[in-house]
């Protein structure tokens, strides 16, 4: 689960309410602000914000006006969501210092994928060992002894949530449940599917996820 806190400003509040909720859905913890002066309240009020999501055209102060405000006492990384969809904006918003430009109408899943590669990338590391195994939960990323092994996030969801239950012995069902949501419809067997792949990326560390017959699957070194 996502603990990164992000600012969405905006002053259309239907804009605010679904990118909030897609957010949250996603695990984020979500603050809104109608207009930039809010926003400079909330981010000098708070420093813990990892993301600000800012619209361009907005009464009083605009996007561009509140990114320099925010610049002269915070780093936080600004991300715009705007209508303004044309070249000059956009560079003027990257020489601003903003991280990303992205046009409105757009595709939530899309500003979903920009938005968790971009924290993920920028999370300290959370480096844990298990045998040969390293884990990095912070950036989603695997080692077999120092070479970095390609997951699918599902993939590496599997593995975390084993390796640090390891005492406990999980159903699929279960494993459905906490990794791809009490919304999931689709049949059980993929989570076997997954954990076949898994297991085979993981070369000769696979052999550490067990399969107890009858009940279900748990996390174990050799």
């Amino acid at each position: 689960m996502n603990k990164e806190k992000i600012l969405i400003v905006d002053d259309e509040k239907h804009i605010r309410r679904l990118v909030g909720d897609y957010l949250t859905h996603e695990g984020f913890t979500v603050v809104e602000a109608e207009e930039g002066q809010e926003a400079l309240e909330k981010l000098a009020e708070d420093s813990q914000f990892d993301l600000v999501l800012l619209d361009i055209r907005m009464p009083k102060m605009d996007g561009f006006e509140t990114l320099q405000r925010i610049r002269t006492y915070s780093e936080v990384p600004v991300m715009f969501l705007t209508a303004l969809d044309n070249e000059k904006s956009e560079i003027q918003a990257l020489n601003d210092g903003a991280i990303d430009y992205i046009t409105k109408p757009f595709s939530f899943e899309v500003l979903i994928a920009r938005i968790t590669n971009f924290l993920k990338r920028n999370r300290p590391s959370e480096m844990e060992k298990f045998g040969r195994l390293s884990l990095d939960r912070a950036k989603s990323q695997v080692y077999i002894d120092s070479k970095l092994v390609d997951l699918t996030q599902k993939e590496f969801d599997i593995l975390e949530y084993l390796s640090k239950n390891n005492d406990r012995i999980f159903s699929r069902d279960i494993l459905l449940d906490r990794i791809w949501g009490i919304s999931f419809y689709g049949d059980e067997r993929t989570v076997d599917t997954h954990i076949k792949t898994l297991r085979k990326k993981l070369e000769d560390c696979g052999s550490y996820i067990k399969t107890k017959r009858g009940m279900g699957y748990y996390f174990e070194i050799d």
